[in-house]
């Protein structure tokens, strides 16, 4: 029953409310040039700075690029021209599929006991 009804509450098709906060973060997203993906931190989950070692030179690349250039924006005060802001697509992903595979990778290891690949240390 919870998991249906967290289910429902999340799914844009199904609540409305979640299609308004979809529209809301897409158009912020335009106004920048990010995608979604690219607001996760490598810093904060170690799984997500492993999926991005994992991904393709080419795909870091542009996100390094869109992040740089949201920064220049934000710190201008300005956004992408409507021309470009139009071009964007903010929820199309590049990064959940290694993601997914490095967590369960992550679970795997962990359910055999093996070491971990890698560990957080404080600097």
């Amino acid at each position: 029953m919870a998991s249906s009804l967290s289910r429902w509450l999340v799914d844009p098709k199904k609540n409305p409310l979640a299609a308004i906060h979809k529209n809301t973060v897409s158009g912020r997203l335009r106004k920048y040039g990010l995608r979604y993906d690219d607001l996760y931190d490598p810093k904060y989950e170690l799984d997500v700075k492993e999926a991005l070692n994992r991904l393709p030179r080419e795909i870091v690349d542009a996100r390094n690029q869109r992040l740089k250039r949201a920064i220049d924006l934000s710190m201008k005060h300005e956004y992408l021209p409507e021309d470009l802001q139009a071009m964007q697509t903010p929820f199309r992903s590049y990064l959940q599929e290694m993601l997914s595979l490095v967590k369960k990778e992550r679970a795997e290891r962990e359910a055999l006991g093996a070491l971990p690949l890698y560990q957080r240390t404080i600097p």
